[in-house]
């Protein structure tokens, strides 16, 4: 599998599962503009935002905080640069704009003040009666496979995270093109040679913001954890590499991702022919002629046929190295880890095509997908009958769509980072929609434990949520509110949750839904198998 097909894989399987969702419209808006809303003072002036309450605790809400200038001009492709201060007060009681995306997903509903390049921003959520406190603080990076994704989603709503007492940050990024184009010419300007990565400049440059201005919200710079899902999920692995982030992460949080085995990054190289071929498909001759065009040209030139997708690369200065080094170096940051992924990342469907689910179809595409290493992969995924196939089909997709790369990125983690790592396997189904149209489903979709862990089921309301979902979130959400504290997810009341480590042929791993409970995972062989199968093209 090249590079280009495993971030291809990302985005199609994120939007084929997002699409299947049915979640439009299915977020209500929060109220206007409140008067005379709470002040805070930082470095660039001071901010008016909202009083809130939820699950009968005030919170203070601060939406569209400039955290750097606008990206736009001269600035479309620069690291990010510090934002300008103000006079007076400023008003933050709306989400800002979202970046530069197509609208590729279905299941992503905004708040957001519109679309435009104009969007680094980030949104605090903080419990009224913490002023002068030094609380526990989370750092939230969206999904969407660095082409869509915002702050403003409601699924990743702060608001319940803080009324259990964490100052919670949701932050905007660019993506897709202008998050992550190379160019010679771009590393020829860039005083560190690098090009690419400025989606991931961007979370740096909001990390280190957040440093040096979440006391005035309340917040502890020193107890910061940063987490994620999905693309969201890769930028924390990728942050904990990167150099640029280090000393400001106390704790960091994986749903579903990382930039490591069938996911790691391109060389800058690679990534700079990407970028020629795109240049001369728009038609610019010049870096200044493509930071000239219109965005909306740009951004509608990324979905043409035979465009390569836009991701991260091993740029030299945000990653000095490709992360699969930095982890194996232990050179990562060596910080508590809570990590896993879904039941039903993928879906047997979607490996068959459609075909129908019999073993001979089963082994045509296996063979397909691996041909010298097939009876080892067969092996480790058999499917001897219409159940196995359905069953080692839906694992197998899920594990070179997303699984694999968060599995290699626990193991080494837990090998060379010098800190506890926490590996859960969510397995709650959704349950079915309101409207009878959904069923319930058969497993943990990817993506489908953002609502349960951040305790947003209830501004969902899409699907027929029971006791069930509302006790399995309390469980998952207070495991990350305890881990996010502590960096230990074992709290009182919850079931015990021991750190990743040998047993009886496996790996300790928390099974959390309907009956949570730790089990010893004995999948390490499959993902070892999909390491070595990989084309070398793929390897780091």
């Amino acid at each position: 599998m090249s590079q280009l097909r495993s971030r291809r894989g990302l985005r199609r399987a994120t939007a084929a599962l997002a699409a299947a969702l049915l979640l439009a419209s299915a977020w209500p808006a929060l109220a206007g503009d409140a008067p005379a809303g709470p002040e805070v003072h930082v470095a660039t002036g001071t901010l008016e935002g909202l009083r809130e309450d939820a699950h009968g605790v005030g919170l203070r809400v601060f939406r569209g905080i400039p955290y750097a200038a606008a990206p736009t001009g001269r600035l479309r492709w620069r690291a990010p640069q510090p934002a300008a201060a103000w006079q007076g007060v400023r008003k933050a009681q709306r989400f800002g704009p979202r970046c530069m995306q197509r609208g590729l997903f279905g299941d992503m509903v905004f708040r957001s003040d519109g679309m435009s390049e104009d969007c680094l921003y980030l949104n605090v959520w903080t419990p009224a009666q913490a002023s002068g406190a030094k609380l526990p603080v989370l750092v939230y990076f969206y999904g969407g496979g660095f082409v869509g994704g915002d702050g403003s989603e409601p699924r990743y709503d702060g608001a319940g995270l803080a009324a259990k007492g964490i100052v919670t940050v949701t932050v905007n990024y660019r993506l897709d093109v202008f998050g992550f184009l190379a160019l010679p010419a771009l590393a020829d300007e860039s005083p560190h040679h690098a090009a690419g990565n400025y989606g991931l400049l961007d979370q740096a440059a909001a990390l280190r913001w957040v440093h040096d201005n979440i006391a005035a919200f309340g917040g502890d710079p020193g107890a910061i954890t940063i987490g994620g899902e999905s693309a969201g999920s890769m930028s924390v692995s990728a942050l904990m590499a990167s150099p640029l982030s280090r000393g400001l992460l106390r704790r960091a949080i994986g749903e579903s991702g990382a930039v490591l085995g069938n996911l790691a990054p391109p060389s800058l190289a690679a990534a700079e022919k990407q970028g020629e071929a795109f240049a001369k498909h728009v038609g610019a001759h010049s870096l200044a002629q493509l930071r000239a065009m219109p965005a909306a040209t740009l951004l509608e030139a990324c979905g043409d046929k035979g465009v390569a997708e836009f991701g991260p690369d091993v740029d030299g200065w945000f990653l000095p190295r490709p992360p699969e080094a930095i982890y194996q170096a232990g050179e990562q940051a060596h910080v508590p880890l809570l990590v896993g992924s879904n039941s039903q990342e993928g879906y047997y469907a979607y490996l068959l095509q459609d075909a129908a689910p019999t073993p001979d179809a089963y082994r045509a595409v296996v063979r397909k997908q691996f041909g010298a290493h097939a009876d080892e992969a067969l092996r480790l995924y058999p499917g001897a009958t219409g159940a196995e196939v359905k069953a080692s089909g839906t694992a197998l997709s899920g594990d070179m769509f997303i699984a694999f790369s968060t599995w290699r990125w626990m193991d080494l983690q837990r090998r060379t980072g010098d800190a506890p790592v926490y590996y859960y396997y969510f397995t709650q189904p959704r349950p079915a929609s309101r409207d009878g149209r959904q069923p319930a489903g058969t497993g943990a979709v990817h993506s489908g434990e953002i609502e349960y862990a951040l305790g947003n089921l209830a501004g969902n309301r899409v699907y027929a949520w029971t006791d069930e979902d509302r006790a399995v979130s309390a469980t998952l959400q207070d495991y990350f509110a305890a881990f996010i504290k502590t960096g230990d997810p074992n709290a009182a009341g919850l079931p015990h949750w021991p750190a990743a480590a040998p047993a009886d042929g496996g790996l300790w791993r928390q099974e959390i839904g309907p009956h949570t409970h730790t089990f010893v995972d004995r999948n390490a062989p499959r993902y070892g198998f999909l390491q070595r199968a990989l084309p070398p093209e793929a390897q780091p």
